[in-house]
């Protein structure tokens, strides 16, 4: 039999082990702790908005405070068993929290204040929050709201690898109207309009007089609301003709007359609003005269347009 094993040797053999099988650097407090076997960990939480908000949530029972940032326990946050692999694999987690004033807010929720927000979690001893690990960076993806309660999605970093990429072989226009492969300058009076609403109509219509005139422009537009309970939301318009106008989703809040807004024109697409409407087809960035299924099952015919040689 060889020499006893002294205590402090399993604990340095574990951290060890925890080193190698997690690929990370392990502060050696924090190692100390978790070969202890004692319960003394939590996890935090950091959510960085879009516009720069940023807050801190846990699961302790008391809130903690590190790097400048306090982590509230009162959110009552919990989150489900995290995945990893190795390679370019996406992992991530859910978490479930509750909605309150002091901190996340339906209103905000739905306004996509959150959409895309960056996150890192992190295991932290509460005894000691200078002994911590960075388990996980990402953004938010899908929340879904319930009641007085909200579950999210977090997207590890690998997800932008699954994004499509490169141009998409279609007949429509691939690009965003206003971007640079578009060319369009959105900031143009004659591609934009700013207002209030005169009437609601409905949880998503509204009247302004401001869209009188301008036929169909704003059709599958965008609108900022500049003022009244919405203000700061950015939506779609789903359909607009004169002076009415009906959004694609309902807005957080309920539209009120006043209520201040900018719509900039919608774009369908195709090669004949490009055309028409913005006289931009130069810059048009799909396939127009791509055959389609039905012109690909059709017979060949030395008489008609699919004899075998080019179009056009």
């Amino acid at each position: 039999m060889g020499p006893p094993v002294k205590p402090e040797d399993d604990a340095a053999a574990f951290a060890s082990l925890l080193r190698r099988l997690t690929m990370r650097d392990i502060p050696a407090p924090m190692a100390d702790a978790l070969a202890s076997g004692a319960t003394t960990f939590a996890r935090c939480w950091r959510v960085e908005r879009r516009d720069g908000v940023a807050l801190g949530f846990t699961d302790h029972d008391g809130d903690l405070a590190f790097d400048g940032d306090v982590y509230r326990a009162a959110s009552g946050m919990t989150a489900s068993a995290a995945t990893a692999a190795l390679g370019l694999a996406v992992g991530g987690l859910d978490v479930i929290g509750a909605l309150d004033d002091a901190g996340l807010t339906e209103a905000d929720l739905a306004r996509g204040l959150y959409d895309g927000a960056e996150v890192r979690l992190f295991l932290v001893d509460w005894r000691d929050p200078s002994a911590r690990l960075l388990l996980f960076a990402g953004a938010l993806g899908e929340i879904a709201r319930e009641s007085a309660l909200f579950t999210a999605e977090l997207r590890a970093l690998t997800h932008a690898l699954q994004q499509p990429q490169g141009r998409l072989y279609q007949r429509s226009c691939d690009a965003d109207l206003g971007d640079a492969r578009c060319g369009v300058d959105l900031a143009l009076p004659v591609h934009r309009a700013a207002g209030e609403v005169a009437s609601a109509v409905g949880g998503r219509g509204f009247r302004a007089a401001a869209l009188e005139g301008r036929g169909p422009l704003f059709t599958r537009g965008r609108i900022v609301w500049t003022s009244g309970p919405n203000a700061g939301a950015a939506g779609e318009i789903r359909a607009q003709d004169g002076g009415f106008a009906e959004l694609a989703e309902t807005p957080a809040m309920a539209i009120a007359p006043g209520d201040g807004f900018i719509v900039t024109a919608g774009c369908d697409k195709t090669f004949a609003t490009c055309r028409k409407r913005f006289a931009n087809h130069v810059n048009f960035r799909g396939f127009p005269h791509m055959p389609g299924n039905d012109w690909l099952s059709q017979p060949a015919r030395a008489d008609g347009d699919n004899d075998g040689g080019r179009l056009g």
